[in-house]
């Protein structure tokens, strides 16, 4: 195994964990990279969801004492149980359409071009819905009715087609239906847990045969850099989305988008 592909499994992992929790797609990233570098990663593109695994970790290291306190909760504290409920429904759609339509989904739509269109349309998105953000009704999780938990989740599901951003798909959809910045920023980061460890597991299953030891190795590599990064972006975007809001990550997606689609065709 050559240096240089650990050097850009490296730089994959920092990508990930830069992106994962913003809206602006850490899959298309990791797409667009991988046609910038040439990486040589494990088949299947399990390299590219199983080191989001360790954006998830970060989470749940940020977030433990949050966590610590729903999971101990759970038998005596309602807010407990509907922050559980709510995160379990809003992941059940793209549980279903994800295992569904997996192969599909790869074989058909991994590529920069779609990418980079999904990171344009997604951009103009965000600025629109940042001039139309209702009036907030719902400012904590445990506040969630079940319904709103699953059109959230429905929302997720627009993310199967990458560069749309899972992230971004689910900020996007609670912002509409009255939940404030920072606890749509939060429930999408909570909301990731299963969903993207769903999507580890079924991706290792659906490879596991055509792995080896430098296949881990690299995946490692990702893995850690990955959650470095994620865990100081986790820290910082709330505060910052509390400030600035939604609107610099929209110009972003389309300068990036539109400097892609130059890269490829002219």
């Amino acid at each position: 195994m050559m240096i240089d592909q650990y050097l850009d499994a490296t730089l994959m992992g920092l990508v990930e964990g830069l992106t994962e929790f913003l809206p602006v797609s850490s899959t298309g990233h990791l797409i667009m990279l991988d046609e910038l570098l040439g990486f040589q990663g494990p088949p299947g593109k399990v390299f590219e969801v199983v080191i989001q695994l360790g954006a998830i970790l970060a989470i749940c290291v940020v977030y433990f004492q949050r966590l610590w306190q729903v999971a101990t909760g759970l038998k005596d504290d309602p807010g407990a149980r509907r922050f559980v409920m709510a995160v379990l429904i809003a992941f059940l759609p793209a549980m279903v359409l994800g295992a569904g339509l997996h192969g599909i989904i790869k074989a058909m739509l991994f590529n920069p071009t779609v990418v980079s269109i999904a990171l344009i349309t997604g951009g103009i998105a965000i600025l629109l819905v940042e001039r139309l953000v209702p009036v907030a009704r719902y400012h904590r999780i445990e506040n969630f009715s079940a319904p709103l938990a699953l059109k959230i989740g429905f929302c997720q599901c627009l993310a199967l087609v990458p560069g749309v951003s899972r992230s971004g798909a689910s900020i996007l959809g609670a912002l509409l239906m009255g939940v404030d910045r920072k606890a749509a920023a939060e429930f999408s980061f909570f909301l990731a847990v299963p969903t993207m460890a769903g999507a580890t597991v079924y991706d290792l299953y659906k490879n596991w045969s055509v792995m080896s030891l430098d296949s881990g190795l690299l995946i490692l590599v990702g893995f850690v850099t990955a959650f470095i990064a994620a865990a100081l972006v986790v820290k910082t975007l709330v505060d910052f989305v509390g400030r600035y809001g939604f609107t610099p990550f929209g110009w972003y997606r389309i300068a990036i988008g539109t400097g892609m689609l130059a890269f490829l065709y002219l």
